[in-house]
């Protein structure tokens, strides 16, 4: 296909997408994986372990906001597919994640009888919506198809996903936390490492045998040695999270971030393979990115808007973590020489 303007333009909206969805797994995921890990903790512990997410979660599901912003409006005609077939599984995501919203909120203002109820809502409400986009991704991958064994396929995907995300806050509050809860977080991440590698090695087996399509984009010959990086560096990201947190040491001496960071670069990398196996499909076998697209004039006014909202929401994102970053402290709602609430270090 001649490349100009017309053409390139929806590959920019395409790729705007993916990099929302993919800030949106790695930021959102850190903290719906430590609202997974939030039942495995002592009261006081749960109090750190929502403080450490608590100035970033809200801000996390922007990035969420913005990818289905642009397939709504860059890619109508896949938005429409895409909804459709994923009502359900959108429904059960977007109430665990509403569920998340007020369990947040009430726990803060719960009595004390009432603080566990609101705990387990938050951690509910964090596995409703980890399964829901496992399940939302196996779908996706199979172009929806309703045979039985791409359903397992779905299913498998949901079953494991909370793994790798419980991964991602175990490696977040490694970093952000110290003492006790920051041992359990090191304990945590040993059990779910293996499980998550477990998971992705199983996923990204079962993905060429479902789609022909990835089958011969990835075992073709010269293309199969050029992209044998990816999955060394997988592996290499893996064990390198496997040192970590087996040698506690390492982790006291400061380089607990080496496992957010490794679980991250497995997720980068991970996505990075997807787009390579569905490019230039939208929906794989379905619609291309061109079939797929709004009329050039549309794309051209969304762009613009684009332009703007996309830097701002980076540099928001930067600026955020810039301000909150540190070690996590225990919730305090009451300030000092007042009895005025505290919430994020305002009064209410």
């Amino acid at each position: 296909m001649e490349m100009n303007w017309t053409t390139f333009l929806p590959l920019v909206f395409m790729a705007v997408m993916g990099l929302s969805l993919l800030a949106y797994v790695v930021l959102d995921g850190y903290d719906l994986g430590v609202g997974i890990l939030l039942p495995f903790a002592t009261d006081d512990e749960k109090d750190v372990m929502v403080s450490s997410i608590g100035p970033f979660w809200d801000a996390n599901e922007t990035w969420l906001v913005l990818g289905i912003g642009v397939l709504l409006v860059a890619f109508p005609k896949a938005h429409g597919l895409v909804l459709t077939a994923l009502y359900l599984p959108v429904a059960v995501m977007l109430i665990g994640l509403i569920l998340r919203g007020v369990s947040f909120d009430f726990r803060v203002k719960a009595r004390a009888a009432r603080k566990g109820m609101w705990n387990a809502f938050f951690a509910l409400g964090s596995l409703m919506a980890a399964m829901a986009q496992g399940w939302m991704l196996g779908a996706w991958l199979t172009g929806f198809d309703t045979g039985r064994w791409s359903l397992l396929f779905a299913a498998g995907i949901a079953l494991t996903l909370p793994t790798a995300y419980a991964m991602l806050g175990a490696g977040w509050l490694i970093m952000k936390t110290g003492d006790e809860l920051q041992r359990k977080a090191v304990a945590w991440a040993r059990k779910v490492l293996w499980p998550m590698g477990v998971a992705l090695v199983g996923i990204s087996l079962a993905t060429p045998l479902v789609s022909s399509t990835v089958f011969d984009k990835w075992f073709a010959m010269p293309q199969f040695l050029g992209l044998l990086p990816i999955p060394v560096a997988c592996a290499a990201a893996f064990f390198a999270a496997f040192h970590v947190i087996g040698k506690p040491q390492v982790v006291a001496a400061g380089y607990g971030w080496v496992v957010f960071a490794s679980t991250v670069l497995i997720f980068v990398l991970a996505f990075l393979g997807l787009a390579y196996s569905i490019y230039p499909y939208i929906v794989i076998d379905k619609l291309t990115v061109w079939q797929a697209a709004s009329a050039h004039e549309s794309l051209v006014v969304i762009f613009v808007g684009v332009a703007v909202t996309l830097p701002a929401i980076i540099a928001y994102t930067i600026f955020m973590y810039r301000v909150f970053w540190g070690r996590a402290t225990p919730l305090s709602y009451m300030g000092p020489a007042q009895k005025t609430p505290l919430v994020g270090g305002k009064e209410y």
